[in-house]
């Protein structure tokens, strides 16, 4: 399974960056369904099926470690100038630290993680399809864009599910196949948990 740590932001604040960016909506960049509009934690790519029980009793930890804490959809941004993302304002602090522990809880179950980064938190929004373009304009036209602030009480494991029919421009489904709440006592574990 393509697997990914995630706080998914509720429909209220999805609709809210919806109607900000509806009028940017152009055909110069692949827009992002807003189906897949959430803040990764912790990209873990191919998870093998026999990691799973571990993982989730890891991740269900990193959570109970975690009070809730408030967050909003807060400006823009872009990396190199081809992708645009929403940011995030609020509880910053709290936002890295649950990524830390999400991916702490990979590396700590086996799944092979890419090298560490600070973490940026960002809702991907889309990538321009012509490297000439520069999406500066859009991030512009979203810098004064504040959302409605919420409490972000769940960690969710999202698996990903790559578009595979060929049909240009099908966008990625994603299905949540796992949530635990923030600051909630973690079940005990029946397995094996390897010490790291």
């Amino acid at each position: 399974m393509r697997l990914f740590a995630a706080v998914i932001p509720p429909e209220a604040a999805i609709s809210e960056l919806a109607q900000a960016v509806r009028g940017l909506r152009d055909d110069r960049l692949r827009w992002t369904a807003e189906a897949g509009w959430h803040f990764t934690l912790a990209f873990m790519g191919e998870v093998r099926e026999e990691l799973l029980p571990e993982l989730h009793a890891r991740l269900a930890r990193a959570a109970a470690r975690s009070a809730p804490f408030p967050l909003r959809i807060h400006s823009s941004g872009h990396f190199g100038h081809r992708s645009l993302w929403a940011g995030a304002a609020g509880d910053l602090d709290a936002l890295r630290m649950l990524a830390e522990r999400a991916d702490a809880a990979a590396r700590r179950s086996g799944v092979p993680m890419d090298q560490h980064h600070r973490y940026t938190p960002h809702l991907t929004l889309g990538r321009l399809r012509d490297e000439r373009d520069d999406v500066r304009p859009y991030c512009t036209a979203l810098a004064s864009f504040e959302g409605t602030g919420w409490q972000v009480g769940e960690l969710s494991l999202v698996r990903s599910n790559l578009p595979d029919s060929g049909v240009p421009g099908e966008q990625p489904r994603y299905d949540v196949v796992g949530s635990w709440e923030l600051g909630e006592p973690a079940p005990p574990y029946e397995g094996r948990a390897r010490s790291r």
